[in-house]
């Protein structure tokens, strides 16, 4: 079979679970990108097969409960989203305006996001700072708990450090980071109120999103259910956890 770039397809070796796009063919090497989940890959090209272009979009319903839209007016929290991959930043920018929320978008790669987040912070002044991109773990070399054995966990957890030099208060700059397989542990402790991946999961492209949306929806005086907005994720909190904070959202009266 002949496949070519931008093909959806799926791997043999591994139960045909998850979608990918081919990005590039090299000799019988097929370079994969997850079409819904954070992640790339490769793959002989006898090991794949040839999927169904029509994916079904993840649906979520994250609208604020008790908003009473006649008699007050709403100002969401700002979300600033810095992603290493910019066909995920552009579907989460997407996400950000069907949901209603200002947000906005800068391609970084990982790597350099440490360097670039002070100025960004100063010059944007967001409520909301979403850190994500590429990540894995490499089981082979060994210690879950070695943030050496990550692709980019370390150039997250520099990133989520820059970011609290900047603001200490996980109050006033609520931070979500990470990506597929990242360390959790060394994302919370420095500094983030959410991270991936407490199993070592893969993640929705969109999960980031997901949080910094409902973050910036819930009021200002309300503490964010934790247990709930995980489980909007797409795989709940295998993939995705976080400590208990407060909304970013602030409630005024009255409507003009």
């Amino acid at each position: 079979m002949n496949f070519n770039l931008g093909d959806f397809v799926t791997r043999k070796s591994y139960n045909n679970d998850i979608i990918f796009k081919i990005i590039s063919i090299e000799d019988d090497i097929v370079y994969l990108k997850g079409v819904d989940v954070r992640l790339l890959a490769d793959a002989p090209i006898m090991d794949i097969n040839l999927a169904d272009n029509n994916i079904e979009e993840f649906n979520v319903d994250i609208e604020e409960e008790n908003i009473d839209r006649g008699n007050y007016f709403y100002l969401p929290g700002k979300i600033l989203h810095l992603d290493g991959d910019g066909e995920y930043l552009d579907r989460c920018l997407k996400f950000y305006k069907d949901k209603k929320v200002f947000a906005i978008g800068k391609k970084v790669k990982e790597e350099n996001m440490a360097d670039q987040i002070p100025a960004l912070l100063k010059n944007y002044k967001p409520d909301i700072l979403v850190i994500t991109g590429h990540d894995a773990y490499n089981k082979k070399s060994g210690d879950i708990h070695d943030i050496k054995n990550y692709k980019n966990s370390n150039n997250f957890v520099k990133a989520v450090k820059s970011a609290r030099k900047y603001e200490r208060s996980q109050d006033k700059l609520v931070i979500i980071s990470g990506a597929c397989q990242s360390d959790y542990e060394d994302l919370i402790k420095a500094g983030s109120n959410f991270a991936s991946s407490p199993k070592r999961i893969n993640i929705h492209a969109l999960d980031p999103a997901i949080i910094a949306t409902s973050v910036a929806i819930t009021e200002r005086n309300k503490n964010i259910d934790i247990v709930n907005l995980l489980n909007k994720t797409k795989y709940g909190p295998d993939g995705m956890g976080g400590i208990i904070c407060n909304g970013l959202m602030y409630v005024g009266f009255p409507r003009s």
